[in-house]
């Protein structure tokens, strides 16, 4: 059972392939669902599919212990107390509306994204190739859905502006791309915090993206010598050192 489960998380087999992204498919309906259900009340439905989304983060939580060669690193990584968060914000409304608030913490699950990175690297040559472009665009959407999750779940119900989900996107857009409308404003101290948590952190995030997508394009291959990362496409040297570099290229057009 351990040996298939090492198999399927950490092999190169398509099958493995196939496996990790129908996890990372898992994690994007997860998202959406938070999103769709913030537009309704809460209903026995909503209540039995929480669960199941539950149980599956549940078992994808312990399989992933199982294969951890060193269990301390497990519970070091800030990607494993935000599966626990999320566990716990979608099976504690079974337990009664007290708990409602915790549903916000559901788009946690998002950084579980991360953890697949270096399986998309390995795997897709065109990931690589654009490597910076995705990594400042899961960075940039990670950002906007927690701060939505958190601005939702701090203002509503007490800002009438703010009712369900997609009010607290569009006002986090607007803060985020400094448009700023005006037509929906955060209410007391813990919202102008958003606010400005939203500006500075949410800003610097867009244009970092901003920067790799206009910037010459640049592959990642590490320099022998001086472990100089990234180089022209069409390198011969390194231009740090002059080492050179044999960079494995597809041809430019």
């Amino acid at each position: 059972m351990l040996r298939t489960l090492k198999q399927l998380y950490l092999g190169r087999s398509k099958r493995a392939q196939a496996f990790r992204y129908a996890l990372l498919g898992f994690d994007l309906v997860t998202i959406l669902f938070v999103i769709a259900t913030s537009f309704f009340a809460p209903t026995a439905l909503i209540e039995a599919i929480d669960a199941v989304i539950g149980v599956g983060i549940v078992a994808d939580f312990l399989a992933r212990f199982a294969i951890e060669p060193r269990k301390w690193l497990f519970w070091a990584r800030f990607s494993t107390w935000a599966d626990l968060v999320a566990l716990v914000s979608f099976l504690a409304p079974i337990a009664g509306e007290s708990f409602g608030f915790l549903r916000v913490l559901r788009t946690l699950r998002l950084l579980h994204a991360y953890q697949m990175l270096s399986r998309l690297r390995q795997d897709f040559p065109l990931f690589r190739r654009n490597e910076a472009v995705i990594l400042a665009t899961i960075n940039l959407a990670v950002f906007l859905f927690v701060m939505t999750g958190l601005i939702y779940a701090t203002q509503f119900p007490a800002n009438p502006q703010i009712q369900n989900y997609a009010d607290a996107l569009y006002f986090t857009v607007t803060t985020l791309t400094t448009t700023g409308f005006g037509d929906i404003t955060l209410q007391g101290t813990s919202g102008r915090l958003l606010s400005v948590a939203v500006m500075i952190f949410g800003v610097t995030l867009f244009l970092r993206l901003a920067q790799v997508l206009f910037r010459p394009v640049k592959v990642r291959h590490e320099c022998p010598t001086c472990g100089l990362k990234l180089h022209d496409a069409d390198a011969v040297h390194c231009k740090h050192c002059g080492t050179v570099v044999h960079i494995d290229t597809e041809g430019l057009s």
